[in-house]
């Protein structure tokens, strides 16, 4: 493999592993699953998956401390990416622009404003996606 392609899935790795835990978790997971869903579209749900099980694994070795998991993930993950480039080198350009698109500081997609005013016994329920009220 290219030296190039390797660094391209180590910093992947990395990138998609440390989006986990962010604001932008939703968009990259779609974002990633897209990637496959194109290239190997059988392997598409199960990568989905795999996705959501080491967020996960992320977001309980965040809580309790262990810094190591999140390495590990890394390397994982750009073991898998690093498989995607061997089989379909061609998946490169697009994996950069993914990365460009999702990595830490890239300007949002969607903005969303939102402003309430409530008086009495009104209520403001607001969001700038999905809402789920359970009022008993």
């Amino acid at each position: 493999m290219e030296p190039e392609l390797a660094a391209l899935a180590s910093t992947a790795g990395t990138t998609v592993v440390t989006l986990m835990a962010t604001d932008v978790w939703e968009r990259t997971r779609v974002a990633v699953a897209n990637v496959w869903r194109r290239v190997h579209p059988e392997r598409a749900d199960a990568v989905t998956a795999e996705l959501a099980a080491t967020r996960e694994d992320l977001l309980a070795a965040e809580t309790s401390g262990d810094e190591e998991v999140a390495q590990e993930l890394q390397a994982e993950w750009a073991g898998r990416i690093r498989r995607l480039l061997m089989a379909q080198p061609e998946v490169a350009e697009e994996l950069r622009r993914l990365l460009n698109e999702l990595a830490p500081g890239a300007a949002p997609t969607q903005t969303v404003m939102q402003h309430a005013t409530a008086s009495g016994q009104a209520r403001v329920y607001q969001a700038g996606r999905d809402q789920h009220i359970g009022e008993t």
